[in-house]
């Protein structure tokens, strides 16, 4: 069977597969990424990891910690945090980045710990930015950091996979940053959610990889998991270009690379990035099999693209620059910071439009760059000179206002326009504050004017672009795999709940989650509390839950799974997941199940109910899931699903992913 990019690499780093099997979308499949990394949260990932039984780590070389989050606060509390991390990272052998050294994901680049052709994980949702040099990045989240700092592994489903072909080539002064704007705010409808995608087309070699990382970052606001770009001649020049920077910096310059070492020149020699590996990866080749299916194909025309603006508060809600700049749109605060946007060509584009102006008055413009090697970087160039100059305000090597912590945040009635990745209402200071994304140029030029405005005036023109959806890839008729004590089926009376993205919230209400001590009784006689006050007395023990899309948006919180299980649903059906949701379930081993055709189905049948504002239907439908198989049974109709592999088996059959990681111990 043919395989696409994201599938041969995923391939790569599969354990327990069959001789001869090969993997696609949809597998539930058992990974060992290359390398995993956690930033501050790495606190809340030790006392998982403690919480296990887990004494040491599995391979102290897949682990790096980079504290980059909250690096303005110099409190005593987390100063002692950030010594906590530290002396674990000393204590197990990890490599460790302090504060200052910048965000992590960049520094995930710089290091190489994300290598084109390999896969790496983070407790992080923008782990998708390494896919901009072809690494396969996705996010993983605390119990399986902790996991795999364990075992070394974890489990990983293949999401559906688009792709995306880009055509042309970008006009003067449009960015990687006005690409995925435009993106997420034209196919703004849940095109690819919880989707990989993969770049290609002819225009991918007019994009410098800059802009690649800035795209794959975004394509988690967009809503997928995975953003590739292939590996090309702009991956292996830019691979090149940093094994130069690293055999010029003296090794003090890089604390954590135990293993480097010098050439015969007496250079240093990156452990990760040297002309060795970049030989091995031209060599390998990894590159998509012609006919590999996916999901959707979507076509954009780059030279049709121009600068916008997205927001307030939102990312999928976009404006032309040109027709923004009439509303005249008074700013406070104006942004150059973060993962997506920080690095040097940014910090250059924005001192161009700087160079020789002033920040206007009343407004106040925070930069920061993406790591101590970028600010270098761009002093050495004279672009943080002028930035200073020109009156924007330094903070470190971090993440900061992003992510709302640090100073400089929106306060009330305040508007920011911010070279970020996130405006969501709330995150970058008050919620009654206004927050809108741009590329750097935009958000210079807005912080002179005052207001937002573009640095020049653009073309306009209409997107060209296309989308399609392809015929479902038919799965052949082999029989899965059962591990024992894993059943062949079940079979259980279907509860509908027809909302579409029923959040955490609904499943479980916000006011329990922290209450430690709450039981599982407890958490079942609540559960779906929010959404139907009458399900705990229409559900029983035994149903089989069937809902509509995007179940489990919203929080992390574990308990909107484990309370339906403790209530004694067999399993959730589902049109989709969020990924996150999905993650938790079955790490408490609660097996979830995508069936969109079924809640199509579903929605016609019970229209009626659905329009009376039913909210808990008891259908007297009986479902029969069929895991030797892949499919649903009603009885008058076969609905094919995934694959239930033996990675999630194992977690079902041991109770979850903790017990999973304490047999291995």
């Amino acid at each position: 069977m043919t395989q696409n990019l994201i599938e041969k690499i995923a391939q790569k780093y599969v354990v327990g597969l069959e001789p001869g099997q090969k993997v696609n979308s949809g597998d539930y499949i058992t990974i060992q990424p290359s390398h995993i990394l956690t930033h501050d949260n790495t606190g809340a990932v030790m006392g998982k990891f403690m919480a296990i039984g887990a004494s040491k780590i599995a391979n102290p070389r897949q682990p790096v910690f980079a504290l980059d989050h909250n690096v303005q606060d110099k409190s005593e509390d987390n100063l002692k945090k950030y010594k906590g991390i530290e002396d674990f990272a000393k204590e197990m052998g990890v490599d460790f980045y302090p504060a200052g050294r910048g965000i992590g994901h960049q520094i995930m680049l710089e290091e190489g710990y994300a290598f084109p052709g390999e896969m790496a994980v983070a407790s992080d949702s923008h782990s998708n930015m390494y896919g901009g040099i072809g690494c396969l990045g996705t996010p993983v989240v605390r119990t399986d950091a902790a996991g795999i700092w364990a075992t070394g592994k974890t489990w990983w489903q293949i999401p559906p996979i688009v792709k995306i072909e880009l055509k042309g080539k970008l006009s003067a002064g449009v960015t990687g940053k006005d690409v995925i704007i435009t993106l997420a705010g034209h196919f703004n409808n849940d095109e690819v959610l919880n989707h990989a995608l993969e770049f290609c087309g002819e225009g991918i070699k007019n994009l410098s990889i800059d802009d690649r990382l800035t795209i794959a970052n975004m394509t988690t606001e967009w809503g997928a998991l995975v953003g590739i770009f292939p590996i090309d001649d702009n991956t292996i020049a830019w691979l090149r270009s940093r094994v130069k920077i690293l055999e010029n910096r003296g090794l003090s310059g890089v604390p954590s690379d135990k293993d480097n070492r010098q050439n015969e020149k007496g250079l240093n020699i990156s452990p990760r990035i040297n002309n060795d590996r970049i030989a091995e990866l031209i060599n390998e080749n990894l590159v998509s099999d012609k006919g590999a299916f996916y999901s959707k194909i979507i076509s954009v025309d780059l030279s049709t693209i121009h600068p916008h603006v997205a927001g307030p508060d939102n990312i999928k809600t976009k404006t032309n620059i040109s027709e923004i700049e009439k509303r005249n749109i008074i700013i406070n605060k104006a942004y150059l910071v973060s993962c997506v946007n920080s690095r040097v060509s940014d910090l250059t584009e924005a001192a161009k439009v700087l160079k020789g102006k002033k920040v206007a008055e009343g407004v106040e413009f925070y930069i920061a760059a993406a790591s101590s090697e970028v600010q270098a970087e761009s002093k050495k160039r004279g672009d943080w000179e002028i930035l200073l100059e020109s009156g924007a305000i330094e903070l470190p090597p971090g993440c900061g206002p992003c992510i709302g912590l640090g100073v400089g945040l929106l306060k009330d009635g305040e508007v920011g326009i911010s070279a970020t990745n996130r405006n969501f209402k709330g995150r970058m200071g008050s919620r009654d504050a206004k927050a809108y994304l741009a590329s750097p140029a935009i958000v210079a030029a807005s912080a002179v004017a005052g207001k937002i405005c573009g640095p020049k005036k653009y073309d306009l023109v209409d997107l060209n672009s296309s989308i399609n959806i392809s015929e479902k890839r038919r799965k052949d008729n082999t029989t899965i795999k059962l591990l024992k004590g894993f059943p062949k089926q079940i079979t259980g009376e279907a509860i509908y709940c027809p909302q579409d993205n029923l959040n955490t919230d609904g499943i479980f209400p916000g006011k329990y989650t922290y209450i430690d001590n709450f039981t599982p009784k407890q958490q079942s006689e609540v559960v779906m509390e929010n959404y139907d006050p009458d399900f705990g007395n229409i559900a029983q023990k035994g149903d089989i839950l069937v809902s509509g899309f995007n179940f489990g948006t919203g929080s992390s919180r574990e308990q909107a799974a484990t309370a339906l299980k403790y209530k004694g649903i067999q399993i959730v059906i589902a049109g989709s997941f969020s990924q996150t949701y999905k993650r938790n379930a079955i790490n408490n081993g609660f097996v979830v199940i995508e069936a969109p055709e079924l809640i199509n189905d579903l929605k016609k049948q019970y229209e009626e109910e659905i329009n009376a504002n039913v909210l808990s239907i008891r259908t007297s439908m009986e479902l029969t899931v069929d895991f030797d198989k892949s499919f649903i049974s009603t009885g008058q109709k076969i609905y094919d699903i995934d694959p239930i592999g033996s990675a999630v088996q194992e977690l079902v059959i041991e109770e979850g992913l903790e017990n999973w990681v304490k047999n291995r111990l």
